[in-house]
């Protein structure tokens, strides 16, 4: 891996995370550093392809970085792979005219999500050159383990016995929790010793952690969790949700690692029909898919999901079994050559 500086670095605003408030805007601090960056990369991105021993290049993120590799096309075959807000700002009306440029020097696009590459081709790119390509996951790292079940509990004081529904991401209204707030009274009603943690940050956090106040210590707020500490924090869940929408700007996730990692950890799973998510859950399968923004639908499923140990065990075996096979990294991978293939193909043959 290579980095480079674009800027002082307590200018560097660019990154996952940073560069949008709430998710739903850019911040201003990352629209004003942002052409500092294109020529960053741009610079550093000919340096790398100036030894000549480069077969391709994929830029992951239309927006910045496609714009920034778009610029050294032509020698090598480019991809572009799409994430999620990386399309959110593409679409933006002073920012599209210069992605479909970009596009015209693209030989191939991989994306996560089937609406994601549908909405890209909107802008100006061939359907035959898109594939959807999931994520892949560590399913060594993120597996189950009943001895650490405990670790994560006894930290928040989670009673050993008591069911547990845990949701991550970042507190942005795209992953949909601000309606599982909504759901929770009668969740709790059904199930009087059930918990929730919501773990990770955002700018969300604070007003969630206030309209949870009213529940007596039952919803947990930890922060943002780190990496290695992450898979305990499965183990500890008997039921993972991620009721992700489309925020009011549009914005939508493609398809989240974290209901990856919550597959490969044993976790029967609860999301919605938006975007990449119905690639990895199967309707009665391994769990169970509400309509977007539909709070009714997960009132009714999460008690019933959270109440069932044996259609949970049966699912989360399910789960398990799909993130070893379709989404490990092996998989994933021979996914990604066959498209590096096609497109230096495409390219020898002239387009």
């Amino acid at each position: 891996m290579r980095t480079f500086r674009y800027a002082p670095e307590r200018w560097e605003r660019l990154g996952y995370g940073r560069s949008l408030h709430a998710d739903e805007r850019m911040a201003v601090a990352a629209a004003l550093v942002a052409p500092l960056y294109l020529l960053g990369a741009r610079r550093a991105l000919r340096g790398a392809l100036a030894h000549g021993h480069t077969d391709v290049v994929q830029a992951h993120w239309v927006v910045p970085n496609l714009l920034a590799a778009s610029f050294c096309g032509g020698r090598v075959p480019l991809l572009v792979g799409l994430h999620g807000s990386d399309v959110f700002m593409a679409e933006k009306a002073l920012v599209r005219p210069w992605v479909r440029r970009a596009l015209r020097r693209v030989d191939g696009l991989t994306s996560c999500s089937p609406e994601l590459a549908a909405r890209v081709q909107k802008i100006g790119f061939p359907a035959e050159r898109s594939r959807v390509i999931p994520y892949g996951v560590d399913s060594d790292l993120f597996a189950p383990d009943p001895a650490r079940r405990h670790t994560w509990r006894e930290r928040l004081g989670i009673p050993s016995a008591a069911p547990l529904l845990l949701g991550v991401g970042r507190m942005a209204t795209k992953k949909g929790f601000h309606l599982l707030l909504e759901a929770l009274p009668d969740l709790f009603a059904s199930l009087p010793e059930a918990h929730l943690v919501l773990a990770g940050g955002g700018d969300r956090l604070e007003e969630f952690r206030q309209r949870s106040a009213a529940f007596g210590g039952r919803v947990h707020f930890p922060g943002p969790v780190l990496h290695d500490t992450l898979p305990d924090l499965y183990r500890a869940a008997d039921l993972f949700v991620l009721p992700a929408v489309h925020d009011a700007k549009g914005n939508v996730d493609g398809l989240p690692n974290v209901i990856l990692e919550a597959m490969a950890s044993g976790l029967a799973v609860v999301g919605s029909r938006v975007s990449g998510l119905s690639t990895a859950i199967a309707e009665g399968v391994n769990g169970w898919l509400v309509e977007e923004g539909s709070v009714d639908e997960l009132r009714r499923i999460l008690p019933r999901a959270l109440g069932d140990p044996s259609r949970r065990s049966a699912y989360g075996a399910a789960s398990r079994s799909r993130a070893q096979g379709e989404f490990s990294w092996d998989a994933v991978a021979a996914r990604y050559r066959e498209a590096y293939v096609a497109a230096r193909q495409r390219q020898g043959r002239g387009g």
